[in-house]
């Protein structure tokens, strides 16, 4: 026995140094081929920006995909309207009304996806959410809090009726909601369609419709005087100024989702003092990606990356705009955040839209 263990181990040497060399000649052991890097240029609406500022989102992007992404912040309806698109491989705007609008005037997309959700709120502060829940206007469940008599607070501001007709005594001026402007900024194009849909008695406005509520939306806007560009900026100005400048302001529910990621130290004040607001009925912010090149394309194919959709929700607060894709609230620094937004209505047409945004502009 002890005469066969030495050609026995020189036959096994044999054997596993053929099938390592048939398994190397085959490609089976080797490294797979880094992707061929490309630059993609595209124009994103300014509350992805930090999205796309992740380092560890830039890392999937170019290792996995081979793509290294030149942004430049633009406001979702001045990229399909006014801004140049030459050298753009994508456009990468915040609701489908953008893409209707490209579309309309002439724009060729090479495919059209829906990356990201996020639903329209407000935010306020904890005094203001409480009177506002003492005037039968918002409802708090379980510290989620809801609009839940929309129509109230829009007859109010349309009463002209102030901050200390409802118990706010240290607030200035008239009760008001701010936004972006919606001439140039999604947020507060969006916040336009759900307003004209409330002066429009809760339904989506239609041609039949525009022109009785077009008056009253307008007499809204003009009284909000300077309005930022940016939704990212205005947020930011929310926080840094207090309640009494902007007590209540427009935005996505990703952003305090997001910001109390980017700034813990700050988890303590952000539970205490503010307040995630959600309208019922409110208005999905889609977020397609408008592919004007095969490069385009590339970036959809990558960003449906499983890796990256979930760095979008527990790092950026965006909900998938792919099937399949869970969001959990329960891993979020911040509270209030139902697992699903139910009560959407949707925006009107994209002709309406335009008649508001031309009769907006300042």
């Amino acid at each position: 026995m002890k005469k066969l263990i030495g050609p026995l181990i020189l036959i096994l040497t044999i054997a596993v140094v053929g099938v390592w060399q048939y398994l190397s000649q085959n490609k089976v052991f080797k490294k797979a081929a880094p992707p061929k890097q490309v630059t993609i240029s595209a124009f994103v609406g300014g509350e992805k920006m930090y999205f796309l500022k992740n380092p560890k989102v830039n890392a999937i992007l170019q290792e996995r995909y081979g793509i290294t992404l030149n942004s430049t912040k633009a406001g979702s309806i001045e990229m399909v309207k006014s801004l140049s698109t030459a050298g753009k491989d994508a456009l990468w705007p915040s609701n489908q009304i953008a893409v209707e609008i490209f579309r309309k005037r002439g724009g060729s997309a090479a495919a059209v996806e829906t990356i990201f959700n996020s639903p329209i709120v407000l935010y306020t502060y904890a005094l203001v959410a409480e009177a506002l829940i003492k005037a039968q206007i918002v409802n708090d469940r379980d510290g989620t809090f809801y609009i839940t008599n929309f129509n109230k607070l829009v007859q109010l501001i349309k009463e002209h009726q102030t901050w200390k007709d409802i118990g706010l005594e240290q607030l200035y001026g008239n009760i008001a909601i701010f936004s972006t402007d919606p001439s140039r900024s999604n947020s507060g194009n969006m916040f336009c369609g759900l307003l004209a849909n409330m002066f429009n008695h809760g339904q989506v406005v239609s041609t039949a419709t525009v022109d009785t509520v077009l008056g009253q939306v307008k007499e809204y806007f003009n009284l909000r005087g300077y309005m930022e560009h940016s939704s990212k900026d205005i947020f930011k100005n929310f926080i840094n100024t207090g309640v009494g400048a902007k007590p209540i302001i427009v935005g996505y529910e990703s952003q305090l989702i997001e910001f109390s990621i980017e700034n813990e130290k700050f988890i303590d004040y952000l539970r205490q003092k503010i307040r995630i607001l959600y309208p019922i009925p409110t208005i999905w912010s889609s977020h397609p990606i408008i592919a004007l090149t095969s490069n385009g394309k590339k970036l959809i194919q990558a960003l449906r990356d499983e890796e990256l959709q979930k760095i979008a929700w527990e790092k950026h607060g965006f909900r998938s705009g792919l099937m399949g894709v869970e969001t959990d609230p329960a891993i979020l620094k911040v509270g209030g955040v139902p697992k699903e937004i139910t009560a959407v209505v949707p925006m009107p047409a994209a002709d309406i839209m335009e008649k508001f945004i031309e009769a907006l502009k300042f």
